[in-house]
């Protein structure tokens, strides 16, 4: 009699275990899933319009809602192709005023430091121009960028579908603001 309560226990426990594990794994799918839609996003990166910075296959999480400065490099839905996402540097704020003369993009009239832009414009023969000049007008866009929208352009300037194409971008269409590029293991790095 005792052998045939052993037994039972051990049932009883083994199918305790399974629940317990299925238990675990559904609370951390769970989590997961909720930080990956309201948290974070995980997306790699497709396309040359942030070289050097960013690869094809390179990994990035973004942080969905944060707060978005000038400089920062966000995820977004791509305007002009839906379904699509894009990964650009932000560049012009509401408000601002942005434009670009002799390779030199300004805001507000004063001149912007771009200096993830000095290893492309190094190989460019004397007297070319890595960025176009333009002005917002000349884009056919409204004097200032407008309230809750941006202006982003990828750091490859020359391949880059952007805002000087598409036109501001909606802070709702803003996906997250990268933080990190965790793959490849090599390039890892904190933004």
């Amino acid at each position: 009699m005792a052998n045939n309560n052993h037994t039972k226990d051990s049932e009883v426990s083994l199918k305790r275990f399974f629940f317990e594990c299925l238990l675990v794994f559904l609370v951390v799918f769970g989590t997961g899933l909720f930080l990956n839609r309201h948290v974070f996003a995980l997306e790699q990166v497709a396309g040359p319009s942030m070289q050097p910075a960013f690869e094809t296959g390179d990994r990035v999480v973004a942080v969905r809602n944060a707060q978005i400065h000038r400089g920062d490099i966000v995820i977004l839905d791509a305007p002009d192709q839906p379904g699509a996402l894009y990964i650009k540097r932000v560049i012009g704020l509401p408000g601002n005023t942005v434009s670009s003369n002799n390779d030199i993009t300004y805001i507000n009239g004063k001149s912007l430091k771009e200096t993830y832009l000095t290893q492309f414009k190094r190989r460019l023969p004397n007297g070319d121009q890595y960025t176009q000049d333009f002005t917002l007008s000349s884009l056919s866009l409204a004097a200032k960028v407008p309230k809750n929208s941006y202006f982003v352009m990828g750091d490859h300037r020359d391949v880059s579908s952007d805002s000087r194409r598409f036109g501001y971008v909606k802070k709702s269409a803003i996906v997250g603001v990268v933080k990190m590029k965790f793959w490849p293991v090599s390039a890892f790095k904190f933004y």
